[in-house]
Order: C-alpha cells, then sequence, then structure tokens
C-alpha cells in the first residue's frame, strides 16, 4: 500500500491511537512500524489473535507489562564479552518479573482447557526464575551489593569490617591520651585517611603522616604512625 492511500486512510490517526495503549517501549516502537496486511491468512490469524485477546481479557482482567525493560543494548554488551552494572541487573530482574507475570497469565485454568491462538506465544516466553532468583539475592539496590553474593565478598567485607574497627579503637584511645595536643577529640577522614586534629605547636609531639592543614594553619590532620599499617589494609 503507498504513502498516499495510506494517508487517505488517515492511517497514522489509527496508529498514533494504538500506541496510547502501549506499556513499553518496545511495544511503542512495534506499533509505530505496523503496516496494514495484504495477505488473506495474515489477516485472518490476526483477527483470531485479536478476538483471543479480547476473550481472555474478559475472563482474566488485562496483563500488566509493568517494568519491562529494553535490554538490547545490555545483550550487546553481553555477547560482546563485556558485563552488566548493577543498574542493569536490575532491569533484567524487573524484566524477568514481567516475564514471570506474563507466563502465569497465559496459563490454562486446567490442563484439560483448550489453547487458543495466543498459548504458543505464552509457552514461548521464559521467565528464568533461577538467574531471576540469584540477581535478587546478590543485589540489594542500584548502590549496593549484598555481602552474601560471594563468599570471597562476605571474607572482604568482614576484614574491612574488623580493620576498621581496629582503627577506631586505636584512634579513639589516642584521642584520649593526646587531648592536650588536639584541637578537637576527634576522628576525621582527610584524603581518605583516618586522621586526628593536632594543634600547629604540637606537630612534632604527634609520630604520623600529615595529609592535610587547615587554612589558619592552627591545625594539622595528622595519620597516626601506629594506625598507617591499619589504614593502608582498608581499601
Amino acid at each position: 500500500m503507498n504513502e498516499k492511500a495510506l494517508k487517505t486512510l488517515e492511517y497514522d490517526k489509527i496508529i498514533a491511537k494504538l500506541t496510547e495503549y502501549a506499556q513499553t517501549p518496545l511495544g511503542t516502537q512495534k506499533c509505530r512500524e505496523l503496516l496494514p496486511m495484504d495477505r488473506i491468512d495474515e489477516i485472518r490469524a490476526a483477527q483470531q489473535e485479536t478476538s483471543d485477546a479480547q476473550n481472555r481479557v474478559r475472563l482474566k482482567g488485562s496483563i500488566s507489562f509493568s517494568g519491562a525493560r529494553d535490554l538490547r543494548a545490555s545483550v550487546k554488551r553481553l555477547q560482546i564479552g563485556s558485563s552488566l552494572n548493577l543498574t542493569e541487573l536490575l532491569h533484567v530482574s524487573s524484566l524477568l518479573d514481567c516475564a514471570a507475570r506474563a507466563k502465569n497469565y497465559g496459563r490454562q485454568e486446567n490442563d484439560e482447557s483448550e489453547g487458543d491462538s495466543l498459548s504458543p506465544l505464552f509457552s514461548a516466553v521464559e521467565p528464568l526464575t533461577p538467574l531471576n532468583t540469584e540477581i535478587k539475592r546478590c543485589i540489594i539496590s542500584e548502590e549496593e551489593v549484598s555481602d552474601d553474593a560471594s563468599p570471597k565478598l562476605r571474607q572482604i567485607r568482614r576484614s574491612m569490617r574488623l580493620t576498621g574497627d581496629k582503627v577506631h579503637t586505636q584512634l579513639n584511645s589516642l584521642v584520649n591520651s593526646h587531648r592536650t595536643y588536639l584541637q578537637d577529640a576527634v576522628i576525621t577522614m582527610r584524603n581518605g585517611r583516618y586522621c586526628i586534629p593536632v594543634k600547629a605547636e604540637y606537630k612534632s609531639q604527634v609520630s604520623g603522616m600529615v595529609h592535610d592543614q587547615s587554612s589558619t594553619g592552627s591545625t594539622f590532620f595528622i595519620e597516626p604512625m601506629a594506625i598507617v599499617k591499619l589504614n593502608n589494609e582498608l581499601p
């Protein structure tokens, strides 16, 4: 069918109306790419699918595609040997949740129920439940991976916590024993290192590495030598 005929039929308005009902970006794209069919067998098959879809909605209600994500870019990266970040993995999980809902929606009420023209489409949906379960187990949010993601990660984080506790214990001890030398009895961070704020006149009294200085020059932020090794063990 040529462009003039489509324009005369106001086909663009039909497509625009159809896309309003699409629930996903890919669904919207597919709607916009639709062209009129010209083969009677394809037309009859499409009409049957439409009729069966209406019947399912009448009996079961509408199906939700909320959470469906466009993973084409992520899949391409996987195909060339790249890896996915936390956000992308959560998007995979979200899409698999949607697939699981679709799979459940497509199931017949009982084994003896006769399928319809949509049954093969629902049967082809694979929710990859073990993969989705593993993603949910390992990833807490877009910023956090669970300690249980792997034994090695659990070990590393436990070691970090123990080392951090040792650093704070040592620093608290130093703060308590060097109060006279300190501007404030606090522990602070400078350049990713734990330090204590030493008065300029007592700088030589505290052995360690100077990481910063106040704008007035009255305070030096020193990493006590006693915890340098422990600080080095932290990432």
